[in-house]
């Protein structure tokens, strides 16, 4: 006779509730109604009408958004701390949880291996003594903490334990099991309740059977106590140092998001700096490989641009102003004249016919100098607006030469050469421009000599193309004068700026509208740069200044056939203006 393994369990077929069964009713159920879907109206909810714009958002949509918009009104540092907390939170409880779950089926397996492993032998042992075997039973040597539950199928029942071990773990319940049940369950351990609260004890049965007929059942168990114990202070051992860790992390965490947001609060003292008026402030520097650094370059950026901005409107409004007040003086002045000459007459001042001539000829240059400050402000309106050139193929030594050839005539004691560049020969140098712009240019530069130079000093134009800048001609106009004070160099070609500001020159050489309100060089400089072309100063060797204007070249073929033909025929006369102009400084 032998403690054989049991058969596996067959699992029994149950009805399932609410599934209709045979023999149920004496007659059949009668087909239920299709249910008719009735609206259900939510207290403090109106009925939404039909046809009705988008339904009012439910309870939980508004509870929703009160609770993100309570989140997001919290302050991004509470934010990521709390956030910090909870994850590690979670994780540490996450953590935990394994832990104790993984040590609690370490050790429940432990037990199972030593139930295992004894079990089976004293079950065999006491199926042997019950019937006929010489040798004591295993109720005799029942191991320490072991419990050994004999049952035959008389309804005999005997428990073998010893008494240490009940009255520290308790006393366990073990249920009678039948032989089959014992079949079901057998090698399979499971728990059972403990006379002692909160403790428990791991059983295994087993079937005993002679000849094939089962006899009764053994059933043999271990304390679960320890166990239970050690999990719980392992628990209670993580859930203790998980708080302190929280603690600590939170307050880690509080110190590194409080140093990472650091450059945000200097950021934003600095925005508070800059809407105060200071636009000179920066944001502090910090690597560009990070967020921070990144936003605190692109804001800097932005800063300066900013700045350079405002500086540049600051200094347009300043310029403006003083353009339209040095405009409204003078204009003033020859109004003036022009007003009071008047009243003389009117008031029959003027008695003879040389006063009335001399009156009447101061009143005719007080408006033909305010005819010319008017034209130049309108001249100087037109490039600003950008209008259109009518551009053609223009020579810049044909300019000189006429220039030149107006200024002999004006003033015939000044000696005067046409020279090319850099001591080149005299050559063509045809550049795309509008030629009475260009014209006006040479012919303010000449009447800026002119007014700025003592009587006789000499005066050179040089054209040609220079060496360094192959696509550009030059022309330079060169006097033998004082010269120019480095502090006013920078800023002769500013509106009505005026190297002696203490009186106002009237008249420009050649035709030019440019002296004595200080236009002339703004004109210039105004006209060189609608042509993509660039003016400078320089001193003269030996003495005096230099204005050098250089302009982009004609390309061939790419202006119209008028354009061709004009420098077909500006071509011809560089050679006569050089004569003439070599004539008129060989004269004088």
């Amino acid at each position: 006779m032998s403690a054989t393994p049991a058969d596996p369990p067959t699992a029994g077929r149950s009805h399932t509730a609410g599934e209709p069964q045979a023999g149920a009713g004496p007659r059949a159920a009668a087909p239920e109604p299709v249910p008719v879907p009735v609206p259900v109206s939510v207290p403090g909810e109106e009925p939404a009408a039909a046809g009705a714009g988008p339904s009012v958002p439910s309870r939980s949509a508004l509870v929703a958004d009160r609770a993100r918009a309570a989140w997001l009104g919290v302050p991004l540092r509470a934010r990521l701390v709390g956030i910090i907390t909870a994850l590690l939170a979670v994780g540490l409880m996450i953590a935990g949880l394994t832990t104790a779950t993984l040590l609690e089926r370490y050790l429940v397996g432990q037990v199972d291996r030593r139930l295992a492993t004894e079990a089976e032998y004293l079950a065999q042992r006491e199926a042997d003594s019950l019937f006929g075997d010489s040798r004591p039973g295993a109720a005799s040597y029942v191991p320490t903490d072991y419990v050994l539950v004999v049952r035959d199928v008389l309804g005999g029942r005997t428990i073998s334990g010893r008494d240490t071990t009940y009255r520290e773990y308790g006393v366990p319940a073990p249920p009678e099991l039948t032989p089959a049940e014992a079949r079901a369950t057998e090698r399979r351990p499971f728990d059972v309740p403990s006379s002692r609260p909160g403790s428990s004890w791991r059983f295994v049965a087993f079937s005993m059977s002679t000849g094939g007929e089962a006899i009764g059942t053994v059933t043999v168990g271990l304390p679960l106590g320890d166990v239970q114990r050690t999990v719980k202070r392992i628990t209670l051992l993580l859930l203790t140092s998980g708080l302190g860790i929280i603690v600590l992390g939170a307050l880690a965490g509080s110190w590194a998001v409080r140093r990472s947001l650091r450059p945000l609060r200097e950021i934003e003292s600095t925005a508070a700096s800059i809407a105060a008026g200071d636009l000179s402030r920066r944001v502090p520097t910090a690597p560009e490989t990070t967020e921070v650094g990144r936003l605190g370059a692109a804001l800097n950026g932005m800063l300066a641009q900013i700045e350079s901005a405002f500086a540049d409107r600051t200094a347009s409004e300043a310029r403006m102003r003083r353009f339209v007040a040095d405009a409204s003086h003078e204009l003033r002045t020859p109004l003036a004249a022009i007003r009071g000459y008047g009243e003389l007459y009117r008031m029959g001042a003027l008695t003879e016919p040389d006063q009335v001539d001399d009156t009447f000829r101061r009143v005719e240059e007080s408006a033909t100098r305010m005819g010319g400050l008017v034209e130049d402000l309108l001249a100087l309106a037109r490039l600003d607006d950008g209008r259109p050139m009518h551009l053609a193929d223009v020579d810049l030594a044909v300019l000189a030469a006429d220039a030149l050839s107006d200024l002999h005539a004006l003033d015939p004691s000044r000696a005067t050469a046409l020279l090319g560049s850099d001591g080149a020969p005299l050559r063509s140098c045809v550049v795309a421009g509008d030629e009475r712009m260009l014209r006006q240019v040479v012919s303010n530069l000449v009447g800026n000599v002119v007014q700025h130079t003592p009587t006789g000093t000499p005066v050179e134009l040089a054209v040609g193309v220079l060496g360094d800048r192959p696509g550009e001609g030059v022309l330079e106009v060169r006097d033998h004068g004082p010269g120019i004070d480095p502090e006013h160099a920078a800023r002769v070609f500013e509106r009505f700026y005026r190297v002696d500001a203490s009186r106002t020159r009237g008249g420009t050489a050649g035709g030019g509208t440019g002296g004595g309100a200080g236009l002339g060089m703004a004109i210039v400089a105004a006209i060189v740069t609608a042509h993509r072309g660039e003016v400078s100063l320089a001193q003269t060797p030996g003495g005096g200044t230099t204005v050098r204007v250089n302009l982009p070249l004609a390309r061939p073929g790419t202006l119209g056939d008028e354009a061709g033909d004009d420098a077909d025929h500006a071509g011809t006369e560089p050679d006569d203006a050089r004569s003439t102009a070599t004539s008129a400084h060989d004269e004088h």
